[in-house]
């Protein structure tokens, strides 16, 4: 494994002599095999070793543990050590973010107060080989585009230096081995054992299924991983050389394009093109951005209609006229729509959210604002999904009178530029039933003794 490892550094230039590297240490055995490869290493290659844990506080004194453990090693090992807890659970309410991306953005403003303290111009982190195979997996499953479907880059820029993944090349095996082979008798979360997470699920079902296939296959999808970079890289580099020639205005908020110059390139090179101008625009594309998306374009510039507008996440607005196609972020026009909604039918709104009906026996165990039950013999559909109008108001669930709906999305903090597009779900008499995701009214059916259920599933980009 350290063969591995050092090979593998080497290739792709991830550490120079002498340099300070910031080791994230979760207590695992991944990011404690990746600190003690580093540190019996570090006098060889000149380098300067600081730990950093981070305690998230999602599990109370198991995670307290897990941070007094790191301390205690690193004291043991005379490693350099920097540790804090921080409530993410706070943040991410303060935030109005998911869990998961409230502690990333907590562990990487840690890991920047440590790497400015120690002068550090490297950030380690302990991914390895299975975690790449899971990462391209996903983002194959999910859509993604460009440079995405590569998965874990080893080595890429950060603050001030750069974030390394030296781990890449082994799998998750040969580290429980490495760990064990130096007694590092490291920390496991439970939690990662739990597939309420989309990774985990992918961990525990898909890997070991894959790894019977090839117990090697790690090793396959690194290859792949540096083979799409470089191929990516090549494309990208020529469209941006061709696209000069279909761009015809360009601002900081605002793209406009020839479609007639953009159909005369390569279908690979089109759709980088229009990837290479979402990514300028947005600076950092949503994670909900997918090739379902790039064809949403394609659609719309090919369409035998002179005209058209699609409305994509955060604003964004891209609309045709005839030969143009404009890119921007103006919000003076309203996308309108009103959707009939019967049985099975499911609904992919421009902003990537999706509104969907299945048949059920039972009544569902669970329930959220995201889905709304109504008995299958309810005699008043189909049903209308159709933007918010004006004076609309909704019978709230449990409550007496009713509320605006404006009224509403002040309270949930919904954005302006999403008030216009968010789905309204209405009756044939025109009674608000739901706002997905939001709110319920009191039509809601609540009888667990029914034969048959209808439920409207939505979900948010």
């Amino acid at each position: 494994m350290e063969e591995k490892i050092r090979r593998f550094m080497t290739k792709h230039h991830l550490v120079e002599p002498n340099s300070t590297i910031v080791v994230g240490v979760s207590g695992g055995p991944d990011s404690l095999a990746l600190l003690h490869f580093l540190w019996t290493n570090r006098e060889r290659e000149g380098w300067n070793i600081v730990a950093a844990h981070i305690d998230h506080m999602f599990r109370g004194e198991e995670s307290a543990a897990e941070l007094k453990f790191v301390e205690s090693y690193c004291r043991q090992h005379q490693i350099p050590c920097e540790v804090t807890q921080i409530n993410v659970t706070t943040y991410q309410k303060e935030q109005g973010i998911s869990s998961q991306v409230a502690a990333r953005e907590c562990r990487y403003a840690f890991f920047k107060e440590v790497s400015d303290k120690h002068k550090a111009s490297i950030l380690a982190l302990a991914q390895h080989g299975d975690d790449q195979v899971e990462t391209i997996l996903m983002r194959l499953v999910r859509g993604a585009l460009g440079k995405a479907i590569s998965g874990i880059l080893p080595k890429r820029t950060w603050h001030e230096g750069y974030v390394i993944r030296p781990l890449l090349p082994v799998s998750k095996a040969e580290i429980l081995s490495y760990c064990k082979k130096f007694e590092l008798e490291p920390k496991f979360d439970l939690s990662n054992t739990k597939d309420i997470y989309t990774r985990n699920r992918f961990r525990n079902v898909i890997i070991p299924f894959v790894k019977k296939e090839n117990p090697n296959v790690h090793e396959m999808f690194q290859q792949f991983s540096e083979r799409q970079i470089e191929d990516e890289c090549f494309l990208e580099e020529l469209t941006i050389e061709r696209m000069n020639t279909v761009i015809k205005k360009k601002n900081d908020n605002q793209i406009e394009l020839s479609i007639k110059a953009l159909l005369e390139l390569p279908i690979p090179l089109q759709r980088r093109g229009l990837h290479l101008i979402l990514t300028y625009l947005y600076h950092s594309v949503p994670s909900s951005l997918c090739f379902l998306h790039i064809e949403q374009i394609f659609h719309l510039i090919v369409s035998v209609r002179p005209s058209g507008t699609l409305h994509f996440p955060q604003g964004l607005i891209i609309k045709r006229s005839y030969d143009a196609c404009m890119f921007t972020f103006e919000e003076d026009k309203v996308y309108k729509y009103s959707y009939c909604l019967m049985n099975k039918d499911k609904i992919l709104f421009p902003n990537g959210q999706e509104l969907w009906v299945e048949e059920h026996r039972q009544y569902p165990t669970t329930t959220s604002n995201s889905m709304f039950i109504l008995d299958a013999t309810y005699n008043s559909s189909p049903l209308t999904v159709r933007n918010r109008e004006q004076g609309d108001r909704i019978q709230l669930k449990g409550m007496n009178g009713s509320r605006k709906i404006k009224d509403i999305f002040i309270d949930e903090k919904i954005p302006h530029h999403d008030r216009a597009s968010w789905p309204i779900v209405a009756n044939q008499e025109g009674q608000i039933l739901w706002i997905p995701g939001l709110k319920k009214s009191r039509f809601e059916t609540v009888d667990k003794h029914q034969t048959l259920y209808t439920v409207l599933f939505f979900k948010r980009e």
